[in-house]
């Protein structure tokens, strides 16, 4: 099937979303820098993994560029794909961390679209972002983290980071990986700044101490308290299963 491709001035006539699918692929790769972000932003909103070529290749023509401000174009161009979401969206987004089509400010969003994505990334980005001097790359390129000795070892250094959240983000991700190393982290979370993603860490490495802590969010009436109880019926530790127990009888008798 022959590609429709409008003539310059059609598409400088349209709105995006009066533009079919094919024509609005069709015109990201050519549109002047005042159409780019509203066509990717449309493309993003229907949601069209048809899309994602034309996308990266977007990103990839302002490669060397962007290395102190953000470009404006390669944003956009990123938040769709992670709202399109899909395997080809999760490559094209690792493709341009790995190739450096991303610099600068445009750098975190990549990574914080990769998180979204569940992007593969290589070793040697990952390793490089753990150590970016920015703190919002180190916390998210915790998350993008697999269980490689080279990489355990940079995630237990960042249990030590000056920034709480790439901190977090680390112990968080070394409790995903069973490490007890990260427990007393964990800990600290549970008790001054639970979240999901702290509890649900804390349930492959949890004590005695972490099953007392995770009881106190299932009985507080917050809108963690399901997950906490949840976590406490999934670590199997006699006070974790007493805790939930004890729970679940408070809240078939009514009992606040």
């Amino acid at each position: 099937m022959m590609q429709r491709i409008l003539p310059r001035s059609t598409q400088h006539a349209l709105l995006p979303a009066e533009l079919d699918d094919e024509s609005l692929i069709a015109a990201i790769p050519e549109s002047t820098l005042a159409e780019s972000c509203k066509l990717v932003a449309e493309a993003g909103r229907r949601r069209l993994d048809a899309a994602v070529p034309a996308l990266a290749t977007l990103c990839r023509s302002f490669a060397g560029f962007g290395t102190r401000h953000m470009i404006s174009e390669q944003t956009a161009a990123i938040e769709a794909l992670a709202i399109i979401g899909g395997r080809e969206a999760a490559h094209a987004v690792a493709e341009m961390i790995e190739r450096a089509v991303v610099q600068g400010p445009g750098l975190q969003v990549a990574v914080s679209a990769a998180v979204r994505l569940g992007s593969v990334l290589s070793r040697e980005a990952l390793c490089q972002m753990l150590r970016h001097a920015e703190p919002r790359i180190r916390a998210d390129a915790c998350r993008c983290t697999r269980p490689l000795p080279e990489l355990i070892l940079l995630l237990i250094e960042l249990l030590d980071d000056l920034d709480q959240g790439a901190a977090m983000s680390a112990a968080c991700t070394l409790g995903r990986m069973g490490r007890v190393e990260a427990r007393d982290n964990l800990k600290r979370l549970l008790r001054d700044h639970p979240s999901e993603e702290a509890i649900d860490a804390t349930s492959s490495i949890a004590n005695e101490e972490c099953a007392v802590l995770l009881g106190r969010i299932a009985r507080s009436g917050s809108v963690l308290a399901d997950t906490a109880l949840a976590s406490l019926e999934s670590i199997d530790h006699p006070r974790a299963v007493a805790i939930a127990a004890a729970i679940q009888r408070l809240r078939s008798s009514g009992q606040p």
